[in-house]
């Protein structure tokens, strides 16, 4: 499953990531060594040294057990479950473009992973629906991705700002993006989603933040 999710998140992009989401996954008990906070159901480990950069995927194994008793029909997994559906598929988000800033040897911030993050869950549960009643259906994705949302307790100060603002900056590009969803311009909704998605750190943050003006 994770698989299918990595190629659709390619092509909405136009990227071919060089490495595999799927063979960086751990289990519960790697992940707590390798410093993973034990708390959430998604998390992207990383550790730097040395100039080199070590990248394991913790995925609750709930999650991976529930993806593959729903097969491998992303429309129908989405019905069952949105909320898993997206959390898979975070975690392939956060993989990839993690990877992507290492290809081009640059830092990335957390607030602009998650912010990615929340662009791609959009994406993908769209572009998985492209087609009649995709408006109303991009109308629905909006207002539970983005305003019926609830954040673990748990979560520092800092935390819960970078979860908060991430949500604020994406909701509103996502709303931009309904300018093409209702023309169904396609063409120019994957023209403007790879466009926003090679932007790098500061420039991806301002480009949201003009966005959600």
């Amino acid at each position: 499953m994770l698989e299918l999710l990595q190629d659709h998140l390619e092509a909405i992009y136009g990227y071919s990531c060089g490495h595999r989401a799927e063979r960086f996954v751990v289990g519960a008990e790697a992940a707590l060594q390798l410093g993973g906070s034990g708390r959430a159901p998604e998390e992207l480990l990383v550790s730097e040294a040395g100039g080199s950069l070590e990248v394991a995927l913790y995925l609750d194994p709930a999650l991976l057990a529930w993806a593959r008793a729903h097969g491998e029909r992303p429309a129908r997994m989405m019905d069952a479950d949105l909320d898993a559906f997206c959390q898979l598929t975070e975690g392939v988000s956060h993989f990839m473009y993690l990877a992507k800033a290492a290809e081009e040897e640059r830092h990335v911030s957390l607030l602009e992973l998650e912010a990615q993050a929340e662009v791609d869950k959009f994406a993908s549960c769209l572009l998985h629906r492209w087609g009649e009643g995709v408006l109303e259906w991009a109308r629905q994705l909006l207002h539970r991705l983005f305003e019926k949302v609830a954040y673990r307790e748990g979560l520092s100060g800092a935390e819960r700002w970078r979860y908060g603002e991430a949500n604020r900056l994406s909701k509103n590009y996502c709303e931009r993006l309904l300018t093409h969803v209702r023309s169904h311009r396609l063409d120019r909704l994957l023209t403007e989603l790879r466009h926003m998605y090679r932007l790098g750190a500061e420039r991806k943050l301002q480009y949201l933040a003009f966005a959600a003006r």
